[in-house]
């Protein structure tokens, strides 16, 4: 990339990779970005027809995701700790910022704290949520189950039972899922056994509430001594695939591991699950992507694609926080085993899954084009280019470490969302909604993130409105430079 007046720093991510570099030029309009100001244009056809079915992650700040397409919309689960919340939406475009349903509390002391991994099927006309807790011990987590009360995966529910196996009857356990195989069910899990303290178990269910049977223990493979956790299932090909997380999920390495068998054997028969070898899904520096994992699966609003949603981080350092959920799609290959490619970098635009009607909201980019009404206009002295390639939006940005220069968007809408990158070099901006008081908000980041969600607006009354970005010529003490970016603002109408 050529040397630039005001250039900042650009971490070692921003090494560009030719061929996506490619694909994303191919597909965009040419445009010119201006060095220091833009006044709002027309957005091409092409642009605004691309803009309306895509969508950027993380789709909540959680970790350990579920996530399902029913009756017109996506539901979505995370770790929360203290209760469950579910998110709705018709649209992954408006996950972010959906609000939460609180669906369960507990006042029983011996399971209402450290509330992990929920998880909810539908059998029958009601809905059965399986999730971890505990009295505040780790080793005393346990697995419940939740029933609703009327066929709503938002519940409300009812406490229904505590599962489980009577060989496991009083051992650690998590990360729930189910096994549905033959007209049966199965209860897999996370727990002691004699390969892992967090080892693969399965154990016969005799409804989706009542454990029948003994676990037997896995002994899956996973790159490391650790954990094995979050097991998953996928049915194609006469073959059901158990998906799971090996390594410790505060390690940058945590990553997804696969065995499979035929449809037709016997789940309870250790022997019968044959190991794949080596990570299916895991860490990709170059993306800014670490420890993805604790994953689940979901079709596509019409059923013709399937798509993993997982948590990862965007920090190589050992730590359970920064842990956010995506999604992206996946495939399968000619030897009928799913492909799940590389995790995307956090903030990649991405076609809306087949059959999702798209967020009715829009985007206003760095340069001015909006496929909406509003723009941006910037004072003081900035600079744009195209460097950041496929870490930002159409490509280019904007950025400034110059005290009081300003970046303003006006938009028409209910909330504002400003994405941008995170760097080594960044600072703080000072962030504004309709001339009120300014919140401060650091754009640094430990290493290179594109497209990363800045700030978030509180909902606003529909109408017109602005948002003004102010450099502050501050940063933190971990960074080496005050610099502010804009790489585009996307505006929410309902």
């Amino acid at each position: 990339m050529p040397t630039r007046h005001l250039l900042r720093p650009r971490g070692h991510i921003a090494l560009l990779v030719a061929a996506l570099l490619g694909l994303v030029l191919g597909l965009l309009p040419t445009a010119a970005a201006p060095a220091a100001a833009a006044s709002p244009e027309a957005p091409e056809a092409r642009a605004a027809v691309a803009a309306a079915g895509t969508f950027r992650n993380p789709l909540n700040t959680g970790p350990d995701p579920f996530m399902t397409h029913w009756n017109g919309n996506y539901h979505l689960t995370t770790t929360q700790g203290d209760s469950i919340r579910m998110w709705r939406s018709p649209s992954l475009g408006t996950l972010l910022t959906a609000d939460p349903i609180t669906v369960w509390t507990d006042s029983d002391p011996s399971r209402n704290r450290n509330i992990w991994a929920p998880e909810f099927y539908r059998f029958g006309d009601r809905w059965y949520l399986y999730y971890t807790a505990d009295d505040g011990v780790d080793d005393h987590h346990r697995l419940y189950v939740l029933e609703s009360e009327r066929d709503d995966p938002a519940g409300p529910y009812h406490f229904k039972a505590k599962l489980a196996p009577p060989n496991h009857a009083n051992d650690f356990a998590i990360d729930a899922g189910i096994l549905q195989l033959g007209g049966r069910l199965y209860l897999a899990y996370s727990g002691i056994n004699q390969y892992q303290h967090n080892g693969l178990n399965i154990a016969p269910m005799s409804n989706p509430y009542t454990v029948s049977g003994n676990a037997v223990a896995i002994d899956a493979a996973g790159g490391c001594p650790e954990v094995r956790e979050g097991p998953e299932f996928l049915y194609r090909n006469g073959q059901v695939w158990m998906t799971y997380s090996a390594c410790d999920t505060g390690k940058p390495d945590y990553q997804v591991w696969m065995m499979s068998m035929p449809l037709s054997a016997d789940p309870l028969v250790p022997g019968n699950w044959r190991q794949h070898q080596g990570a299916v899904f895991s860490r990709a520096d170059d993306r800014g992507v670490f420890g993805p994992g604790h994953h689940a699966f979901f079709r596509s609003p019409d059923g013709t694609e399937d798509w993993i949603v997982h948590h990862a981080k965007t920090t190589s350092q050992n730590t359970y926080g920064n842990r956010t959920t995506r999604a992206q799609k996946f495939t399968w290959r000619a030897d009928g085993s799913p492909d799940f490619g590389r995790p995307l970098a956090m903030g990649a635009t991405q076609d809306l899954p087949s059959g999702d009607p798209g967020s009715g909201n829009y985007w206003i980019n760095d340069d001015g084009r909006s496929s909406g009404p509003g723009g941006v206009t910037y004072s003081g002295t900035w600079n744009s280019g195209t460097g950041c390639a496929t870490q930002c939006f159409w490509s280019d940005d904007h950025w400034s470490d110059r005290t009081g220069a300003t970046a303003t968007f006006s938009f028409t809408g209910t909330r504002i969302v400003l994405l941008s990158v995170k760097d080594t070099g960044n600072g703080y901006a000072a962030v504004s909604v309709d001339g009120g008081p300014e919140q401060r908000v650091d754009f640094h980041g430990l290493i290179r993130v594109g497209e990363a969600v800045q700030y978030t607006s509180p909902r606003l009354a529909h109408g017109s409105h602005t948002l003004r970005i102010r450099v502050t010529g501050q940063h933190n003490s971990q960074s080496g430079a005050s610099f502010v970016s804009v790489d585009r603002a996307e505006v929410y109408v309902n």
